[in-house]
């Protein structure tokens, strides 16, 4: 097997008000979006928005009240400018803001929103973590 992840999907209380929040951001949803799911392309994987409710339906589970759900997404930036340039336009765009970036003990730079759904973003800079040209990261072989 391929280790891989292809798509990730958020269920959310409101489609149109969680497309809102991730276009004004600054993702752009795909042509091939409909009423009762957005998609928006990001690097080597996609981003989707489906119905709450119609999530758990589709995996057979209960649809049950959220607190922490023990899962982030990130964003890692190739500078710490650059992780303040997204942290704040996702706080204009309607972010709440849960952390606020900062200097970490890991050696870098990193604090947390949450999209109006409540789902973690974390915005990071990480000087171990290199991107290439399109945003890629590619974990380094070593830590030295």
């Amino acid at each position: 097997m391929q280790p891989r992840l292809s798509l990730v999907t958020l269920g959310v209380a409101d489609i149109a008000r969680s497309r809102a929040f991730y276009e004004a951001w600054g993702w752009k949803a795909s042509s091939i979006s409909q009423p009762q799911v957005v998609f928006f392309q990001a690097n080597g994987l996609a981003l989707a928005l489906f119905g709450r409710g119609d999530l758990a339906k589709d995996a057979g589970v209960e649809d049950r009240p959220t607190g922490f759900s023990a899962v982030t997404l990130a964003y890692n930036a190739r500078s710490k400018a650059e992780a303040d340039q997204v942290y704040a336009r996702a706080v204009e765009a309607g972010a709440h803001p849960v952390k606020p970036l900062q200097d970490v003990f890991w050696g870098g730079y990193s604090g947390y929103f949450s999209d109006p759904d409540g789902h973690l973003w974390e915005v990071a800079w990480n000087p171990s973590f290199p991107l290439d040209e399109q945003g890629h990261l590619f974990l380094p072989d070593s830590l030295t």
